[in-house]
């Protein structure tokens, strides 16, 4: 019988989240050697420099807040952050990356979406707690969607760098345009300008990665190549997209990587345009996740780069679904090759 992620209910308990806040398999064993700047773009090679220098930083600072003094165990250092800013596949992540390998343990790498499910899986006080003996906390494709998680994570940060925590993050925004566009509230504006005060931000410029010397996204298989391809594929998994959309609905975003886990191939048939917001940001999360794993997508109906609307595309999460696109992309083509 035919595979399916529907069938699938993954529970991942809580106290597990922090353990698997680590880099993606894909970036097991890089480091800032194995980053090779563009000769082209002069602040590939200032990024890398930059990293290096912060994870020097990182070590020091947790040396000296876990040093006693002569009366007791003394008043942690303040925490360093660093800000990589720049467009979709540059190599932010490899970085990123780096940083975290550079760090002593213990340490935490996850994206925005995971820290703000860690929160909301183990309550504030204690996220606070677990990631508050860090050395460092890595964040990924740092978003703030709404002035809910924005003050959720300025406080986090707050809390975590008050003690001797750094954080370093990537994200396609500035630190102080986080937000721009989007909400206009006073408070929401106030976190912006806390958040930014905590980064120095260094920018990363350069084309795609993902996208050089590639061709346009490939023409979706037909319905019958797809169950084909399934049927001689072990693992795979084939599902009807509206049958998938709707499964993703009742699963925490959480546990999405635990969905896919294992999963040599994610077949897709009946791909279409999405138009629900919501419908269209547990996509994003999804398309994360297979990124992450590596896990190549193969698709009937629409073409992957057509997934999202063209009014999705034009409202305020568009970085998101061009990212999601992006990766989607990677993936199919990794397929089509192999």
């Amino acid at each position: 019988m035919q595979e399916r992620l529907v069938d699938r209910r993954p529970e991942v308990p809580a106290d597990q989240l922090v353990a698997q806040m680590v880099p993606p398999p894909m970036f097991d064993e890089v480091g800032f050697d194995t980053y090779i700047p563009d000769p082209n773009e002069p602040s590939q090679a200032a990024a890398v420099a930059a990293g290096r220098a912060f994870a020097g930083k990182v070590a020091a600072i947790h040396k000296a807040s876990h040093k006693k003094s002569l009366f007791g165990k003394k008043k942690p250092a303040q925490g360093a952050g660093l800000y990589l800013d720049g467009g979709f596949g540059v190599g932010k992540t490899h970085l990123l990356a780096s940083i975290f390998h550079s760090a002593p343990a213990p340490k935490s790498f996850g994206t925005f979406g995971e820290l703000t499910n860690l929160v909301g899986a183990l309550g504030f006080s204690n996220a606070v707690e677990r990631l508050s003996a860090n050395s460092v906390l890595c964040i990924d494709e740092f978003e703030l969607d709404d002035p809910g998680d924005t003050m959720l994570v300025s406080r986090l940060l707050t809390e975590l760098s008050a003690a001797g925590v750094s954080i370093a993050a990537t994200s396609n925004t500035l630190p102080g345009q986080l937000g721009e566009g989007r909400f206009a509230a006073q408070d929401f504006l106030r976190e912006i300008k806390k958040l930014g005060s905590i980064f120095e931000a260094v920018r990363v410029d350069g084309p795609d990665y993902r996208h050089r010397d590639l061709p346009p996204a490939p023409e979706p298989s037909s319905p019958e190549q797809l169950a084909d391809r399934a049927a001689v594929t072990p693992g795979a998994t084939l599902d009807d997209f509206d049958a998938l959309l709707r499964h993703l609905s009742t699963l925490h975003p959480s546990r999405y990587g635990a969905l896919i886990d294992g999963v040599p191939a994610v077949l897709i048939s009946g791909v279409h345009p999405v138009t629900d917001q919501a419908v269209a940001l547990r996509l994003v999360v999804l398309a994360d996740r297979l990124y992450d794993a590596g896990t190549p997508v193969t698709v009937s109906g629409a073409k992957l780069d057509e997934i999202f609307s063209q009014e999705m595309l034009d409202g305020g999460y568009r970085k998101k679904y061009l990212r999601a696109i992006s990766r989607l992309l990677a993936l199919s083509r990794f397929e089509v090759a192999a």
